[in-house]
């Protein structure tokens, strides 16, 4: 008897040892792995809170959606939450779908071989059909996000047109503060080598797709992989199939090659939607300035991190540093904000203190008119024209 009550004792303790994992382990790892660097920031001056709150604000990309914790929440770890995007005042976000990231991740060189996803998919106890497909990841998110906007009743509206973000700017004219959440996708892996994969994903709200991530897939190379080789023939094929639909080409993480060949086929603007300039951080992460010229006379726009990896600091007077060499080399039309927020990042602020970049801007010596096309006006007019089909 005694022993069986050992037993017993033994097996309660392991599942409960199970169950402490799965409810704190998800917590503990985004509490860890998306922070804040601590060091101080500047103190924020009247006419940079009274510029802030007049603009409107678009945020290219955000990982928000791969951590277990809802956007609903006022989280007092991460970087973004509904409350911090209404703080920060930010008019429209766009939040990407992280499907695969490997072992050892770099900036030089990953192979496909392994994934740390797969784990966090079942330590956040997310459905049984993402743990071994990235397609369905990447569904799982754009359901996460249709949960989340049904629920707040407004306060966030789906953006998947030029006219929803008319409509969202609208409201927000007449004194609403509604924000645009808008789903794009880090790395087509999630396609799965399959042409209608590409449907079921736009047809699930999609409008924005990284070609590659921190490896090579089938459609491209990245700049992170192994081999670092252009468009495949089937990429050239997905490229294609974007513009006609109506979907954004976001070259950031694709290899120099990949880069080039986009370029040399778009038909429409493309984005960069985070990262920085080598010119003042030379990290294989980062555009030379061929590529910024080429980017400008495609129409593009690129999108500035807010990371060490992206401005080498963390500082606001960084961030405006890359801005400014942007706008120097090729205008400032071609500059806009792409944080990074929330995936596996350190950053000097958070959503809420977006305005520490507005009166960096003011500082380094940006007109009103060039920080409103940086902080949204550049990013509206791209989107608004890119979201209609090709006729």
């Amino acid at each position: 008897m005694t022993r069986k009550k050992s037993l017993y004792s033994i097996l309660t303790l392991f599942i409960l040892l199970i169950i402490a994992y799965f409810a704190l382990a998800p917590r503990i790892f985004d509490s860890n792995t998306n922070t804040l660097d601590g060091k101080t920031l500047p103190t924020i001056r009247d006419d940079a809170r009274a510029l802030h709150n007049s603009l409107t604000i678009v945020d290219l990309h955000s990982d928000t959606l791969l951590w277990k914790r809802s956007l609903l929440d006022d989280a007092d770890y991460g970087h973004m939450d509904l409350g911090r995007l209404q703080q920060g005042n930010v008019s429209l976000q766009i939040f990407s779908s992280v499907t695969k990231t490997p072992s050892g991740q770099n900036y030089d060189s990953n192979s496909d071989e392994s994934d740390n996803i797969t784990l966090l998919a079942i330590s956040q106890l997310q459905p049984i059909k993402t743990w071994n497909s990235l397609l369905n990841r990447s569904l799982y998110h754009a359901d996460k996000l249709d949960a989340a906007i049904a629920e707040t009743q407004g306060a966030l509206t789906s953006i998947k047109t030029g006219r929803s973000i008319d409509q969202m700017l609208n409201a927000r004219s007449n004194g609403g503060n509604r924000i645009g959440a808008m789903l794009s996708i880090e790395g087509l892996q999630n396609l799965e080598g399959k042409r209608k994969n590409l449907d079921r994903l736009y047809d699930a709200g999609f409008r924005m797709a990284g070609l590659a991530h921190f490896f090579d897939n089938e459609v491209a190379g990245s700049m992170h992989g192994t081999q670092k080789y252009g468009l495949t023939d089937f990429g050239k094929e997905i490229v294609s199939a974007m513009e006609e639909k109506g979907m954004i080409v976001d070259i950031a993480h694709a290899s120099r090659s990949a880069v080039k060949d986009v370029l040399a086929m778009a038909r429409r603007p493309v984005v960069s939607s985070h990262g920085g300039v080598q010119a003042k951080c030379p990290v294989n992460r980062n555009l030379n300035d061929n590529e910024i010229r080429a980017i400008a006379e495609n129409g593009g726009l690129i999108g500035i991190g807010y990371w060490e990896g992206a401005v080498c600091d963390t500082s606001p007077a960084s961030i405006a540093a890359a801005m400014k060499h942007i706008r120097d080399l090729v205008g400032v039309k071609h500059v806009a904000l792409g944080s990074d927020y929330d995936g596996a990042v350190i950053t000097r602020f958070d959503t809420s203190g977006l305005v520490h970049v507005t009166q960096a801007l003011i500082d380094a010596g940006f007109s009103d008119n060039e920080i409103r096309a940086i902080m949204g006006g550049n990013a509206i007019r791209l989107l608004k024209a890119g979201l209609e089909p090709l006729p």
